[in-house]
């Protein structure tokens, strides 16, 4: 082989190393800032065919109704818990902060924050939905079969409940 084509070889061999070094670097840093939608029933039963369940410490944002009935503030903070139901189940959210001004019961939310133990999520950031006509497609599809009356459907369980 001539050495003029083993240095172009060398060093398209070096170009590509580098590259796919560059392309997984990138996936990994990316792959920890992903943070995927669940609704309260794939929570509880799985998302997809598979049925993957959201592991402890998993990063996801959860979107919802709010459960009338289940807001409970801490008087000595801004601690507030709270219940995300959907048309075949419902979660336990924890958060710590201010609340937005179109947060209420009965209102749709989409919270986002990591899975605790027990199906509780806790929640970084809360954000409510603002017009009765949008409503992430997501939630829509979950929300097709039972909106108006589901409170007692899931009453008497604290830890997220499954609606049969």
């Amino acid at each position: 082989m001539n050495p003029r084509r083993k240095k172009r070889l060398s060093l398209a061999l070096v170009v590509l190393v580098g590259l796919g070094l560059s392309i997984s670097l990138v996936m990994y840093a990316l792959r920890s800032n992903i943070d995927l939608f669940y609704t309260p029933t794939e929570i509880l039963q799985g998302k997809g065919e598979k049925h993957e369940m959201p592991f402890v410490g998993q990063r996801l944002r959860i979107g919802g109704m709010v459960m009338p009935g289940s807001v409970k503030r801490d008087a000595k903070s801004l601690q507030v818990s709270f219940k995300i139901y959907d048309a075949r189940g419902a979660i336990s959210v924890t958060y710590n902060g201010i609340l937005p001004d179109l947060f209420r019961e009965g209102q749709g939310v989409v919270a986002q924050g990591v899975m605790e133990a027990g199906n509780v999520v806790n929640a970084q950031q809360v954000l409510a939905k603002h017009d009765e006509k949008y409503v992430p497609p997501e939630v829509e599809d979950a929300m097709k079969d039972d909106k108006k009356a589901p409170a007692a459907a899931y009453a008497g369980n604290d830890k997220g409940s499954v609606r049969s």
